[in-house]
């Protein structure tokens, strides 16, 4: 059995105007720097692999939580939101036109327009993870945390999510060849001594 712990990056400037950034590669803002320098992972996760997305964000923030530098994969990119990168989530909600709608209500198959479904991010990230051989953090984005934890605990992107995705939390998979089970509890991350 394999325990895999999911960290999201920290903020970023798109975060907090709550644009949409998907593959966009926006670094940390400098807050969110000084927030993770003052951190660190927990044991036994600092000994654990370590595994971030490609983009800046994840990168840097799993180095300075872990002190050292992340394997990148690109199966933890986020998804691609297409067209609607770069956008205000509040603007396109308010535009019936748009096609956009809340988590709840897409299925495994919603696709924003030139974007990638989470049925499709699954395709990428389940093989990465069912390779995995040793237990391992790894520092994504909030689509990909979505859909790995949904993929443990059964939900279908249908109806209210059954968890929040925090940030400075580690929140802990356990993978198997008899299935994926997700702990109910996120792991904080602790004060850097």
């Amino acid at each position: 059995m394999i325990h895999l712990a999911l960290l999201r990056h920290g903020h970023t400037a798109w975060n907090r105007a709550g644009r949409i950034q998907g593959r966009t590669d926006i670094p940390l803002d400098d807050e969110a720097r000084a927030q993770l320098a003052a951190q660190q992972l927990p044991a036994p996760w600092d000994r654990a692999d370590l595994a971030s997305s490609p983009l800046a964000r994840a990168v840097e923030t799993a180095r300075l939580v872990a002190g050292r530098t992340p394997k990148t994969s690109f199966a933890l990119m986020e998804m691609n939101w297409g067209q609607w990168e770069g956008l205000h989530g509040t603007d396109l909600k308010a535009d019936p036109a748009s096609g956009f709608r809340d988590i709840e209500d897409w299925g495994w198959h919603y696709t924003p327009p030139d974007g990638e479904s989470p049925d499709s991010l699954r395709t990428r990230l389940i093989p990465w993870a069912n390779n995995l051989n040793r237990d391992t953090v790894a520092v994504c984005h909030i689509g990909v945390m979505r859909v790995l934890l949904a993929h443990a605990i059964g939900w279908d992107f249908d109806g209210p999510a059954p968890f929040q995705v925090k940030r400075n939390r580690l929140y802990l998979l356990k993978i198997s060849p008899n299935g994926w089970s997700a702990l109910p509890d996120p792991t904080r991350l602790e004060p850097r001594l």
